[in-house]
């Protein structure tokens, strides 16, 4: 029993810790991970490094960006940090 009650404050600390931190960065990775192999040619998406492009085409985990007229990059899936919503 003195065992128990010992223990009780660790394990009601790393609940809290699970409901308040671990979950939910589970839950945004699975989005993040859900946004970026919805990732689709034509959508216009900002990378991490705040570059805005369109992209031309997809190559396994290469995604091709056109940033201006006649300029292309390419970086990888992850490096995109979201989709732009249309206005």
């Amino acid at each position: 029993m003195e065992l128990f009650q010992l223990l009780l404050p660790f394990i009601v600390l790393f609940g809290l810790m699970y409901l308040m931190i671990i979950r939910p960065q589970q839950k945004q990775q699975k989005e993040r991970n859900a946004m970026l192999n919805a990732l689709e040619v034509g959508d216009k998406v900002i990378t991490i490094g705040g570059i805005v492009g369109t992209i031309t085409r997809i190559k396994d985990d290469i995604v091709f960006l056109r940033i201006a007229p006649q300029v292309e990059i390419e970086l990888k899936r992850s490096g995109v940090s979201g989709i732009e919503k249309a206005e």
